[in-house]
């Protein structure tokens, strides 16, 4: 019987990832601990203990640059390109991310809730195979959807990434695998710069990888009705065994560095529409993960609204 609350896992290892006055900063997961609290939704909360192994994290990245993050975090820390920190905290931070997402699918594969919600950081969608970037150190939803095909055997897994930067990273792990499906909205142009509508995937995965690029200041009733079309049509269709969300809450009005025009009742919208293709294709498996959303105040808010949609 599945528990109707979601799990949260979190971990104040998470705030050790010392990145300073960075934009993505430690404040972010306190804000959201504090919100979450005051407002009743702190209850299902479990310990990020978990470690992801060097062999579940080479799934996806080189292991010369898994070495690379644990000697620069060893070392005292400094960057791995212009947008992303290490501290000394950092590698520990980064492979307990990792980790949540892994005993978060666990968790939703043996019943123990139908969703998950990963309160971590670093977050992960901009890391590639052999390189950091964005803010990112390694790509944990890439890992925790590698991972529930090798440990769990499921043979079709949708990521849905609603961050307004495009998930290149993501893409960029199965471009040519036709067993995931990539749909991502997102600003365009904008950062990482990629993301056009023509990358479908290669080869038989052609078609597995769907982009909507949307213009600066699109509306929320442009988004949500393109979100929808896509996740009833080509989502929908794919019949995914298993639901992965790369949660980023910079497309809200109030963001600093989104430039769309999402509220956070937007969001709660966003995960009603998902978790009801989850439900009709998988039995509601979903696990989300926090990417990005840099308001304090706006962030926390549109971090409840995604909760609450995922419990009811």
């Amino acid at each position: 019987m599945y528990c109707m609350k979601p799990i949260i896992f979190y971990s104040d290892v998470f705030l050790n990832h010392d990145t300073g006055y960075h934009p993505e900063n430690a404040e972010r997961l306190k804000s959201i601990r504090s919100h979450l609290q005051q407002v009743g939704l702190w209850e299902n909360v479990r310990d990020a203990t978990r470690e992801a192994t060097e062999e579940e994290i080479a799934c996806i990245h080189d292991p010369r640059y898994i070495a690379v993050c644990r000697k620069a975090s060893e070392g005292g820390g400094g960057m791995l390109d212009l947008d992303t920190v290490m501290s000394r905290g950092s590698y520990e931070a980064a492979i307990r991310a990792a980790g949540a997402l892994l005993d978060a699918a666990d968790a939703v594969m043996n019943g123990a809730a139908s969703s998950a919600l990963c309160l971590v950081r670093p977050p992960g969608h901009h890391a590639l195979p052999n390189q950091g970037m964005g803010f990112c150190i390694f790509n944990n939803i890439a890992i925790a959807a590698s991972y529930l095909q090798r440990k769990h055997g499921l043979k079709k897994v949708a990521i849905v990434d609603w961050d307004v930067h495009h998930g290149n990273g993501t893409q960029d792990a199965f471009y040519s695998d036709p067993s995931v499906l990539f749909f991502s909205m997102h600003r365009f142009p904008f950062y990482p710069g990629s993301g056009r509508s023509d990358e479908t995937g290669s080869g038989k995965a052609k078609g597995t990888k769907i982009n909507k690029p949307i213009r600066y200041g699109t509306s929320a009733e442009e988004y949500i009705t393109i979100f929808e079309k896509v996740m009833n049509g080509p989502v929908k269709d794919f019949a995914p065994e298993f639901v992965l969300i790369s949660a980023g809450f910079d497309g809200h009005v109030d963001d600093p560095i989104g430039g769309l025009c999402l509220r956070e009742d937007d969001f709660g919208k966003l995960t009603e529409i998902t978790k009801k293709v989850a439900h009709e294709t998988c039995g509601g498996r979903i696990v989300s993960t926090l990417e990005g959303g840099y308001n304090l105040e706006v962030l926390a808010k549109c971090v409840a609204s995604h909760l609450i949609a995922l419990e009811h």
